[in-house]
């Protein structure tokens, strides 16, 4: 006798096989029949989607070669042709879980039928879904609602709402697809757990092999799986996995599609799948490798931030061909890694090259002493060194730049203009000092410096003498004649968007009318001699702000494009799933941001720093014979350093600074001797010493046989 839940439980099902041939076949009248329509259109609409929505696919970044370096995906996927998979893989799929497949349109009744007698008599639970209606569930759940728990709940909802509208969208796809297609269909969509979906991807995961060429174990083992992923997973079920790959086997000798002495011979083989867990990618930058993760980092946080979602990236079967040149890349790594030991506490020494442009700059090599990865006590990390905007690192005196471009551009003073360069100086423009400056109001002090050393520099000097050996005052001063405004305009114009943007240099936020590129700045009074006085950052000059090493270079490569900003831009090339070209993002077009005898001649003013300035001892170290710009700069302790630097054909900039613990000076003991200042104590770090042999070390085997340009000629306009 039956019990009375056995019986309701047989009775809905009978009622389900009414509703659906009530409402495939015989659209009903009234009330009825509106219900019907609406249903019909819900089941159009998810017919539709189907069609149109395609699988998630992953994401390949490569080189500049077209060599592929990394993938980014949430599924694991790869796409794969009926004539690509094997006919032992069908045939365990059908023999386990639709072995009428060929035989039904979509809905099996008498496998509904057989389910429900089965299932209600309270022998073995045998389910009654098609392959066709799996397909539909798994579409839904893998790839319309992948992103969407509510969605994917409700494909998975045991209500004869939901068995209806997926048994008439299973009919309708048995209408316009043949059963290789839908077949081929299910195989490319279903998960195979740990990320994997598909036979393509599980093929290799599981045997590092491809469907076409899967064995009757292997065939067994995968179609064994899709009942449920997890539980039959062979590594850490292996005892359940090889059970259901038993049962699979002995289907398939029930459908007569493996002979019975075949099917036992198999059942004593071993799972055979591929040692310590799947065989597949990384799913992000770390698969690009320690070396190469840097530039993939900086790759997916470009698109990210100009217009391409993550969901996008990571799913849209895209090939990004990057700007990254691998021997430069390379070169780049070794030459960093020479000057600091990889695992060098509290230490990152960076490198980026930038090729200049009047139509592009791009990104030609990201790299760092430190290696891109998860595992810590390697000194791996996954924070972006040379691109990110660093919240502990100043770049010195190198921001002097942004000084000598304002004044020029007001025609204050020209490279060969002679400026003051006092050993001290108390600015009463900018305020800010400490107990020892001089008091200008009640607990206001003078901004005051030095230039370091004593008696290193003369009272007066060449501007372009100042560029080459940095002498704090002259800057200050000049700082204060051009306003503190427009050089921060200066700054963010000639390459330093993000790095101003991100914190404004500790200048105050971007005005955010848009009506000027100025930044706003705390306009603090004191009453002098002269009158009321406006305050600003007078340090900024001086190069204490977090910066992007990336965008450093950048600075080198608009000026040595003469004057044309371009975003750093990483991207040669995208091309969808299909292969056709796409632009998914919007990237900023180049502007004239100085006028071009401007940069010119700021390029000839930061020459002499690599033949009689900071930065000579490095160049002649490497017998360095090109001509060059170059600006080297340190923060206060000896805590950062940096050194910018261009030929025509490249520009760069070394940054080295204290990752993890900022407060601190660093130690220059010589190439391979760098090291951290326990404490909080001074250091000798200069930017002409590990920045500038790290540069020149990779530039000279980078730039190689190629030909010494000369620099652009000066314009007189912006000479005196």
């Amino acid at each position: 006798m039956w019990k009375t839940d056995a019986f309701f439980k047989l009775f809905g099902l009978c009622l389900l096989a009414g509703i659906l041939v009530a409402g495939l076949l015989f659209p009903l009248a009234g009330g009825l029949g509106v219900a019907s329509n609406k249903a019909s259109e819900t089941v159009d609409s998810m017919s539709a989607e189907l069609a149109n929505v395609p699988p998630p696919l992953l994401t390949t970044i490569t080189d500049s070669a077209g060599n592929p370096i990394a993938t980014l995906y949430d599924q694991y996927r790869i796409p794969t042709a009926t004539s690509e998979i094997n006919d032992a893989m069908k045939w365990a799929l059908i023999s386990v879980e639709d072995r009428r497949f060929l035989d039904h349109h979509g809905v099996d009744w008498a496998g509904t039928l057989r389910a429900a007698l089965s299932n209600s008599t309270g022998a073995d639970t045998q389910g009654a879904s098609t392959l066709t209606q799996q397909y539909v569930k798994n579409y839904l759940i893998n790839v319309i609602y992948r992103n969407d728990e509510a969605g994917q709940r409700k494909a998975q909802e045991q209500s004869l709402a939901r068995k209806l509208k997926e048994a008439r969208i299973a009919i309708q796809l048995e209408t316009k697809m043949s059963k290789d297609q839908i077949l081929t269909s299910y195989l490319n969509v279903v998960e195979f757990s740990r990320k994997i979906y598909g036979i393509g991807a599980a093929a290799r995961a599981y045997f590092n092999t491809t469907p076409d060429k899967l064995t009757v174990t292997q065939a067994a083992l995968l179609a064994g799986m899709v009942n449920n992923p997890p539980v039959y997973d062979p590594w850490n079920n292996p005892e359940r996995a090889m059970q259901r790959r038993n049962l699979v086997l002995d289907r398939m000798v029930d459908n007569n599609k493996l002979a019975p002495e075949d099917g036992q011979r198999l059942k004593a083989e071993p799972l055979g799948v591929v040692p310590d867990g799947p065989s597949k990618p990384a799913s992000n930058c770390t698969g690009a490798g320690p070396e190469n993760g840097f530039f993939c980092q900086y790759v997916q946080d470009y698109l990210l931030t100009h217009g391409m979602t993550k969901q996008d990236l990571y799913s849209g079967g895209y090939t990004i061909r990057t700007t990254m040149d691998q021997n430069a890349n390379h070169l780049a790594k070794v030459s960093a890694e020479t000057q600091v030991k990889k695992t060098q506490k509290n230490v990152a020494n960076t490198l980026s090259l930038v090729r200049p442009g009047k139509d592009r700059h791009e990104v030609v090599a990201l790299a760092a002493n430190r290696d891109y990865g998860t595992d810590a006590t390697k000194g791996q990390t996954t924070y972006a060194l040379p691109s990110d905007v660093s919240n502990v690192t100043g770049a010195g005196s190198s921001y002097k730049i942004f000084t000598t471009a304002a004044a020029m551009e007001q025609h204050k003073v020209g490279i060969y203009s002679t400026i003051q360069t006092p050993q001290s100086y108390s600015s009463r423009v900018f305020l800010g000092g400490k107990p020892g400056c001089p008091q200008v109001a009640q607990a206001t002090y003078a901004y005051c410096m030095s230039n370091y050393g004593e008696g290193n520099y003369g009272s007066t000097m060449s501007l372009q003498q100042a560029l080459a050996t940095s002498p704090n005052t002259g800057f200050v001063i000049l700082e204060e004649q051009a306003g503190i405004g427009a050089v921060l305009d200066m700054a963010y114009r000639l390459g330093m968007r993000n790095t101003m943007m991100s914190n404004a240099a500790n200048g105050g936020a971007v005005d955010p009318d848009g009506q000027s590129l100025a930044y706003k700045m705390p306009q603090q009074k004191y009453y002098g001699p002269e009158g009321p006085q406006k305050s600003g950052f007078g340090s900024f000059t001086l190069g204490v702000s977090p910066t992007s090493g990336l965008e450093l270079a950048n600075v080198a490569a608009t000026i040595m494009s003469g004057g044309v900003w371009c975003p750093p831009t990483p991207l040669s090339s995208i091309t969808d799933r299909e292969g056709q070209a796409v632009s998914p993002i919007h990237e900023d077009a180049c502007e004239q941001v100085v006028p071009e005898g401007l940069a010119n001649t700021l390029a000839v003013g930061m020459s002499k720093d690599i033949t009689e300035g900071t930065a000579h001892a490095a160049a002649a170290a490497v017998g360095w014979n090109r001509p060059a710009i170059g600006k080297t700069g340190t923060t206060d302790v000896s805590g950062s350093s940096a050194f910018v630097a261009a030929v025509p054909q490249l520009a760069g900039a070394a940054m080295i600074f204290r990752p993890d613990f900022p407060i601190g000076g660093l130690i220059d003991g010589g190439v391979g001797n760098v090291s951290a200042v326990q404490g909080t104590g001074d250091g000798n770090m200069f930017g002409g010493k590990t920045p500038a042999r790290t540069w020149f070390g990779a530039m000279v085997p980078i730039l190689g046989n190629q030909p010494a340009l000369p620099l652009p000629p000066s314009d007189p306009a912006y000479e005196h």
